[in-house]
């Protein structure tokens, strides 16, 4: 039997969202200027306000005011109307030193922190994602693409927006069609309903699912309130690391619970998350599983992971164990080691901070390039 799966993303204008670009905008900042910078910046955001804190070491000097305000100026909020704007807010600077007992670790090549992260890839879709995740981040892209590069298509659009799919899939867990499509955008005084509906139909949704996804049973939500005009900070309060689902598998795969923004890669949340991902998409191109969970986890001060777990969910062509083995001898999941090999030191994070940290081509840790290595040890020929 069937059943619904649905996950949800959020445009670069929601609250949130806002925050998790500026405190990334912060650390790529200082990795910028001094590439061995340890960072862990905060924001918080609501009406014509930000404040940004956490603890840095760091030989960079930044302008954190011009970081801040340049974010909220690339985002969209330039109009006063939208009582949040680059120009008029008020900026809070509470950055401070990183503690010593947390360096003294991260300094010898140990964990920056304990914890658990997981990675997941499947074949779902060509980026290895799940389906649902992948359609939600790709209409509120669209959503922000239209307003920025061709705002006369819809004119009244504002930076705030929201989305949800819902997909139905077999018995097979093979994805067959869009039950359900939630979309939720600002847009200005004195528009039509009925005409923000049509658009994001046509302009929108339409560009993005394929159409034979699409069917008569398949049902739109747009604007469901009757309403969007107040959003953004003005409408929300936003902090730093509330959208984790949004930023990984929408739901689909386990998370860690770590925050990925603001973080420097010393940060195993962020960097070992990125490295399990890399290294369960290797797995499922290298045909080695269907789909594939890895977990990792990491005590603070000490490089090696604590364990190494895999999950294939019956669909591995060698055992879940065979396959953890294979990455515990084939890859190196050291701070330093996933830091070097990602090329984690770059100013690279402020990209990420919205439509998803994974199953976007310009990220090093979605590269193919451990598929040579990982598909030696398929143990069954090819199946077509």
């Amino acid at each position: 039997m069937g059943y619904l799966f649905t996950s949800e993303s959020v445009s670069e204008g929601h609250p949130d969202k806002v925050c998790d670009a500026i405190s990334d905008g912060i650390l790529d900042a200082m990795l910028k200027e001094d590439p061995n910078s340890r960072v862990a910046c905060e924001t918080f955001v609501t009406t014509g306000l930000v404040i940004v804190g956490g603890e840095v070491t760091t030989k960079a000097y930044i302008d954190v005011e011009t970081v801040v305000r340049d974010t909220i100026k690339k985002i969209g909020y330039t109009k006063a109307e939208y009582k949040f704007d680059s120009e008029s807010c008020g900026v809070l600077n509470s950055i401070h030193s990183q503690s010593p007992d947390i360096a003294m670790g991260v300094d010898t090549g140990g964990a920056g922190d304990q914890g658990i992260m997981f990675g997941y890839a499947c074949d779902q879709t060509p980026e290895l994602m799940p389906m649902p995740i992948v359609f939600a981040h790709k209409l509120v892209k669209k959503l922000s693409d239209i307003r920025k590069r061709n705002n006369k298509l819809m004119p009244y659009l504002r930076p705030d927006s929201k989305s949800q799919v819902t997909i139905e899939y077999d018995d097979n867990h093979k994805p067959i069609r869009v039950d359900a499509v939630v979309i939720s955008t600002q847009h200005d005084g004195g528009v039509k309903q009925s005409k923000i509906k049509k658009d994001v139909v046509e302009n929108v949704i339409k560009k993005v699912i394929p159409a034979k996804y699409i069917d008569k049973k398949t049902k739109y939500f747009v604007n469901p309130t009757g309403k969007f005009e107040i959003g953004g900070p003005h409408g929300d309060t936003g902090v730093t690391g509330r959208k984790i689902i949004v930023d990984t598998y929408g739901g689909w795969a386990p998370h860690g619970g770590g925050a990925f923004s603001g973080k420097d890669p010393s940060k195993v949340d962020r960097s070992a998350t990125y490295a399990v991902r890399h290294i369960a998409k290797n797995v499922v191109a290298a045909k080695l599983a269907k789909e594939c969970l890895v977990q990792v986890s990491y005590a603070i001060g000490v490089a090696e992971p604590v364990s190494i777990f895999v999950d294939t969910n019956g669909t591995g062509r060698i055992s879940d164990s065979e396959i953890a083995d294979m990455i515990n001898k084939e890859v190196d999941l050291t701070p330093k080691g996933i830091i070097k090999r990602l090329n984690l030191k770059s100013p690279i994070y402020q990209a990420t901070s919205s439509y998803g940290h994974f199953g976007r081509k310009e990220f090093t840790w979605e590269k193919l390039d451990l598929v040579d290595k990982f598909v030696k040890y398929n143990k069954t020929k090819d199946k077509k």
